[in-house]
């Protein structure tokens, strides 16, 4: 018993071979930034290739800390691992401005949530009426709220176009215990999130700037419906709008992390999780994607709601999202902008399809249909 148990006790030791202790010593292990190094290296003439550490992870050979730098130079040497995507310093600037642009936007949110959280402490509820306490009727009530006014039915008053036409539930929503303190700590949000917002106009406007030579290439992806300015903008910077690297729009689609992973073994299916992405591109094409699944009358649209109906909302997302990277990397080929087929593309896909449902639909609800065509009726 007592050898037993000095063997666990060896294996649990930090460092020893295959134990968990060196799992876990190899996770907590500092791991310095490689960009300075890179950029370092690339300034002095040197061919420097960066190489995914998955790709690395799965050939034989033996890899220590001593000997890891010889042996991926070896590995590299015989061809044996690829590089990553490195941006051109253009695209790295503009990353920069995109990448700073969307952080400051996340953190301008976090201080309207704080905001909304100081109001409902007071007992005001005006994020349950209003869909933006920051707009100009949000801002109004709130200014007024600020210098001292305390009636629920003159801060009503203040609410601007079709927010008038919910001035009883604003009444009530405004009804609290709003004091001084909360005044004190609103004022303090609200100059946050105005700093934020100039923030985010200046890094926009230079975005702008550095953004003229893709000028073309954000006005051809513009035209896919759910695509803003915005969206494109991170589009261009996280995919250097350059679609060559990529043989196939599948190719894209898989770097991007919107295709279904594949983890078969003996026949069963583990996993179709897809694969870590760019956090950026996955967070602007999940914003585009939300718009289309709000929207109408397009084929994005239609292909959403006809996929979350069997599959769920999440796996209809990474559809249209991958669909969007296919028509992007499609539209690049030819030059041509997006030409959308339709919201009623799958119906006339498979007419007798979409009649049969229709019917099943009928009949589950208790109904007997008959269908005369439109043309004998007009007869």
């Amino acid at each position: 018993m007592d050898s037993w148990r000095a063997r666990c006790a060896e294996r649990r030791t930090p460092g020893s071979a295959g134990g968990p202790g060196k799992r876990a010593e190899s996770k907590d292990r500092h791991r310095a930034p490689v960009r300075p190094d890179y950029y370092l290296l690339e300034d002095a003439g040197f061919e420097v290739m960066l190489v995914n550490a998955r790709h690395v992870k799965g050939l034989p050979g033996r890899k220590t800390d001593v000997s890891d730098a010889a042996w991926l130079a070896q590995l590299g040497a015989h061809g044996l691992v690829r590089g990553s995507f490195v941006p051109p310093e253009p695209i790295r600037a503009l990353r920069d401005l995109t990448r700073t642009r969307t952080a400051i936007t996340r953190e301008r949110g976090r201080e309207i949530q704080r905001l909304e959280k100081l109001l409902e402490d007071a007992g005001i509820k005006l994020s349950s009426v209003a869909s933006d306490i920051v707009g100009v009727s949000g801002r109004a009530m709130l200014a007024a709220l600020i210098d001292g006014q305390r009636d629920p039915a003159v801060l009503a008053d203040l609410a601007k176009r079709r927010l008038r036409s919910k001035i009883p539930a604003l009444t009530e929503a405004l009804t609290g215990r709003f004091n001084d303190h909360h005044a004190f700590l609103a004022r303090v949000h609200l100059d946050l999130i105005d700093r934020h917002t100039q923030a985010i106009e200046k890094v926009t406007a230079r975005i702008e700037q550095v953004n003229e030579p893709f000028r073309a290439f954000r006005t051809l992806i513009c035209t896919i419906p759910g695509i803003s300015t915005g969206v494109a903008d991170v589009i261009i910077a996280e995919t250097g709008a350059d679609m060559s690297r990529f043989p196939t729009a599948g190719h894209l689609a898989s770097w991007a992390g919107t295709c279904p992973g594949s983890n078969e073994s003996a026949g069963r299916i583990k996993s179709t999780k897809t694969r870590p992405g760019n956090p950026y591109l996955k967070a602007a094409l999940g914003v585009a994607a939300m718009s289309l699944a709000q929207s109408k009358n397009t084929y994005l649209a239609a292909k959403y709601r006809r996929i979350a109906g069997r599959r769920g909302p999440m796996k209809a997302l990474v559809a249209v999202e991958h669909a969007i990277l296919t028509a992007i990397w499609n539209m690049t080929q030819t030059g041509a902008f997006y030409d959308d087929p339709g919201p009623d593309f799958y119906t006339r896909l498979h007419p007798d399809r979409a009649k049969r449902r229709a019917l099943d639909q009928l009949h589950a609800m208790g109904y007997n249909v008959t269908l005369t065509p439109a043309e004998a009726a007009a007869g």
